[in-house]
């Protein structure tokens, strides 16, 4: 039995050193082998190689970056170059440029009021502009011109709120809008784009499948504006997170605002098509009544008479308002398309969720 045994050692010992002996001649081949590879690999993937381990740092780079970048509460998703952080608290003329001053305040006294407090609410408007704060009077009872005989009533800003109006919330909680407005009735309003016209059939709607006056075609399909996700800023309702957000897109030397309204999507905290609407069964007048001197109910023949006398009577150095003003509202829109597109392509952290072109400019 033991010879037996040690004859099978004597084998099992002699088969794994020849097993040993044939890898040792493979594993010298293969070192061989690479070491020949990388004598031949040329400059030009040893660039490769680096230039993917830089890629790579770089990106942690920009992660890390991007994900230190310190932006306001509310303004996440806008590009960093868009975002207005303060405001300067002065007042501006709807045309030309404003009247420069020696200093400019940083503080502001606001409060609602109603007529029937004036003489209380003069008392206190006089100490604190002594005092160069600015002044934000908001009108519970929507009466303002009776409050134009004090002298200081053209140097404060004045808000008419009249009820601190909420008679709609309901329907836009319910409905789960971050941003709308309510629908303008079409019988008796100027509807100047057809996603602001009443349903008659819903409460809601978030988009329109009619053609507008520009000639765009809007179907069930589209996902831009005019045709879905954006508001006319009618009379607009905003959930706290929209308006946190919008409340930095608005531009502080822009007063007219144009352009705004179409980039509230990047402000309606998530799908813009969803989240933005028009509320049909609560809906408004628009009358379109000139505000800037036109006299009212006209035809159209007696406005081109007016027109003509205005034209024949007026001397060289009076301005036409309403050309003064419809030229500043053009100019700030180009102004504010330039410093989004800007903002845009200098943000390199910032995605754009919505990369479709719109149909047209609004």
């Amino acid at each position: 039995m033991r010879s037996s045994n040690f004859v099978s050692v004597m084998v099992d010992s002699k088969s794994r050193r020849s097993c040993l002996c044939s890898l040792f001649p493979a594993a010298s081949l293969l070192c061989l082998v690479f070491f020949i590879l990388s004598a031949f690999l040329t400059q030009d993937h040893k660039e490769t190689l680096f230039r993917w381990g830089l890629e790579a740092s770089m990106k942690d780079l920009k992660f890390n970056k991007c994900k230190n970048q310190c932006r306001p509460p509310g303004c996440e998703s806008l590009p960093e170059g868009i975002v207005s952080k303060t405001s300067n608290l002065e007042m501006r003329p709807l045309w030309g440029s404003p009247k420069k001053i020696d200093y400019s305040s940083t503080n502001l006294f606001s409060v609602a009021v109603g007529i029937r407090q004036k003489q209380l609410v003069d008392k206190m408007v006089r100490k604190f502009l002594s005092s160069d704060f600015v002044v934000m009077l908001f009108h519970y009872d929507g009466t303002v011109d009776e409050w134009k005989d004090l002298e200081w009533s053209d140097h404060v800003i004045h808000v008419s709120a009249a009820n601190q109006t909420k008679w709609y919330i309901s329907i836009v909680k319910d409905e789960k809008l971050e941003i709308s407005q309510p629908a303008l009735d079409i019988g008796k309003s100027e509807v100047h784009h057809q996603i602001t016209a009443r349903g008659r059939r819903s409460n809601v709607h978030r988009r329109t499948y009619k053609s507008g006056d520009h000639g765009i075609e809007c179907d069930g399909n589209s996902k831009t504006p005019p045709c879905t996700g954006w508001i006319e800023v009618m009379a607009p309702v905003f959930s706290r997170d929209a308006w946190r957000c919008v409340w930095h897109m608005i531009q502080n030397d822009l007063i007219h605002a144009w352009g705004l309204d179409i980039q509230l999507g990047y402000c309606a905290q998530g799908d813009r098509t969803k989240n933005i609407g028009v509320v049909d069964s609560e809906y408004i007048v628009h009358y379109g009544l000139p505000t800037l001197g036109e006299p009212e109910n006209k035809t159209s023949s007696e406005a081109h008479e007016i027109d003509h006398r205005i034209k024949a009577s007026s001397k060289a150095h009076e301005i036409d308002r309403r050309i003064e003003v419809r030229r500043q509202s053009y100019y700030e829109f180009k102004v504010f398309k330039e410093r989004w597109k800007k903002a845009a392509e200098e943000d390199k952290c910032w995605i754009d969720p919505y990369p479709d072109p719109l149909k047209s400019n609004v």
